[in-house]
């Protein structure tokens, strides 16, 4: 028998055999970190290799003056691929990875897995104003899902799995495997058990190794003269932290602000035309926006302003300090307005570079201000601080802002006044912002998970699960007799639907509510089911109800039985009972 089997089928059996669950998911941590790794220098590499193109040649000379035609074409292309090479839209990463984990028990489909490695280079190679993170995540994520597809993990190591490949391609795209580990806990809510740590650590471990062999060792930003942290600076941390909260807000409501309104086009061509043009105008107006922007930010860092605005036209100004602020200033404004149009208009990308983007120029602008009122702040230390602050204030991770800041800039010895700006950026724009930009549309959906385990748990509930349809159904017109007979006489329930002709729902009966009349032979032909039917205390609306909105519409009513509404017609009941049952299940096996 075992030679009709495949080889991978024999090899199934033999892991079964020889290798413990436990130890074959860290071997699965290490290879999924490899190939989140080896998935991120692609990209990377890609991108880099797409961007040089336009520094060769004849077109070095005139660079610039094509910033306004690059994005345009960048975005069509991305357009074409998604429709006609991988006919689908390619979702943002971490909305889509965290989407899987909440609602798919963490499956991916495998076109994920090439997906962003398509379009992600284009759209950021040819300027789009994003990072490469988000779409790293989305490749990784899929690996990981699809890995342990595979090898037939069950849904909980599936997404355990699927957290580690997504930590494993921020660890490679960052070189920061310790920040990796914490933005698994912060934002895909993960629990850190000892259980999900060592696949973690290992598939973290194994990426950022498989990212310094390609590329090497150096940080994506250059912060080579950290000062000493100065006691007597500790209030200008704590004003820079409430900076970066406000344009953290400012930067969250733009990007949903823009995202609404691009929602908007029916016309997928004219939206992607539109996204182009704008882009096309800002990078050709502001060039620090193109593409990621980690070439300026690392000439700003080193006060090398000659070089970091080396694009803009009236060089003379540039030595007027004042003129550096201003610039700075119309960055912060800018930015978000950037990052909103590329992915609103088609573009494939991420916004951790915007946001470190973001937090650099916000920096560098509070640290110029203070300097000009007279003050004597240390460039870099505040411009890196700045960052930790927007990463905490946009995505509502401050100690994934603090690790990933101190790793990525070789940092450490900032950590209280990381811990300040992050903390108070952080309280500010949570206290205004319930959501972050990954989690909006899900949290408005209540289909995010958290590390509520209450809420965890009834976010994996499906209604389908829960429905029963042993219901024998009435209609209005029924005599009493006929409701004893047909109904009352065959249902093992003790709840009746009553539906008209089109199996809409008008009303429910009980068998309380015919109990003192049901031996009444002389009301048997004269009393209709319309005269005894009732409206149900609640309705349970099928799409469009999640699993926290029915169980508070039990505990408002007290009811024990509900109706379930698809498309306004009757599909079944849901028992509080059988709810429970499915809860304290789900909870177990969570």
């Amino acid at each position: 028998m075992l030679k009709n089997k495949s080889a991978f089928t024999k090899f199934l059996i033999w892991r079964y055999k020889h290798i413990s669950n436990n130890n074959f998911i860290y071997i699965l941590a290490i290879v999924i970190g490899l190939l989140a790794g080896l998935a991120s220098v692609v990209l990377k590499n890609a991108t880099h290799f797409i961007a040089s193109l336009f520094e060769q040649g004849s077109l070095q000379n005139y660079h610039h003056l094509f910033y306004f035609l690059f994005p345009s074409v960048g975005l069509l292309l991305v357009f074409f691929i998604s429709k006609y090479i991988l006919k689908t839209g390619v979702g943002h990463g971490i909305p889509m990875a965290l989407f899987s984990i909440s609602q798919k028990e963490g499956k991916m489909e495998r076109r994920n897995i090439i997906s962003s490695l398509l379009t992600a280079p284009i759209t950021v190679g040819f300027g789009g104003s994003v990072g490469l993170e988000g779409p790293s995540v989305a490749t990784g994520a899929s690996v990981g899902s699809n890995i342990a597809k595979l090898f037939h993990m069950n849904p909980q190591t599936r997404k355990l799995l699927l957290v580690c490949a997504a930590a494993g391609s921020l660890s490679a795209i960052f070189k920061a495997p310790i920040a990796a580990i914490l933005f698994a806990v912060e934002v895909f809510s993960l629990d850190l058990t000892f259980a999900s740590l060592v696949p973690l650590l290992l598939a973290s471990i194994s990426a950022v190794i498989t990212r310094m062999f390609f590329i090497g060792e150096q940080y994506i930003v250059n912060f080579s003269n950290i000062d000493a942290f100065k006691i007597s600076d500790l209030a200008f941390y704590a004003l820079l932290g409430v900076l970066t909260a406000v344009v953290s807000i400012y930067f969250s409501k733009v990007y949903f602000a823009i995202e609404r309104q691009f929602s908007k086009f029916k016309n997928q061509l004219l939206k992607v035309g539109l996204a182009g043009v704008i882009l096309g105008v800002l990078t050709f107006a502001v060039p620090p926006l193109y593409g990621e922007g980690f070439g300026f930010m690392n000439n700003l860092i080193a006060q090398d302003h000659e070089l970091a605005f080396s694009g803009f036209y009236f060089q003379e100004w540039l030595g007027n300090n004042w003129t550096i602020i201003g610039l700075v200033l119309g960055l912060i404004l800018l930015k978000p307005i950037a990052t909103a149009v590329t992915l609103s208009g088609g573009g494939v990308g991420g916004v951790f570079a915007p946001v470190l983007f973001l937090g650099a120029v916000t920096g560098s602008f509070f640290v110029n201000l203070s300097n000009s009122l007279g003050f004597n702040l240390s460039n870099s230390n505040f411009t890196m601080v700045g960052m930790a602050g927007l990463m905490a204030g946009v995505l509502h991770a401050p100690l994934t802002a603090m690790f990933l800041i101190a790793e990525i800039t070789g940092g450490y010895q900032l950590f209280v006044p990381l811990m300040i700006s992050v903390a108070i950026s952080f309280l500010i724009s949570r206290s205004q912002l319930s959501y972050n930009i990954y989690t909006k549309e899900l949290k408005e959906s209540d289909k995010l998970i958290t590390q509520d385990k209450d809420k965890a748990v009834l976010t994996l509930l499906k209604l389908d699960q829960i429905i029963e349809t042993n219901f024998i159904s009435l209609k209005p017109k029924m005599t009493l007799k006929k409701m004893l007979l047909q109904g009352v006489a065959k249902s093992k329930r003790n709840l009746f639907p009553v539906l008209d002709d089109e199996g809409i729902l008008v009303g429910v009966i009980t068998l309380d509510d015919v109990r003192e009349i049901m031996f009444d032979t002389s009301l048997y032909d004269s009393v209709l089911v319309e005269f005894l039917m009732h409206d149900p205390p609640e309705y349970i609306y099928y799409g469009k109800d999640n699993m926290q909105r029915v169980m508070n519409k039990f505990q408002n009513t007290s009811a024990w039985n509900l109706p379930v509404i698809k498309e306004g017609k009757y599909v079944g009941f849901v028992s509080k009972s059988k709810m429970l049952t499915a809860y304290r299940r789900k909870l177990i096996s969570y």
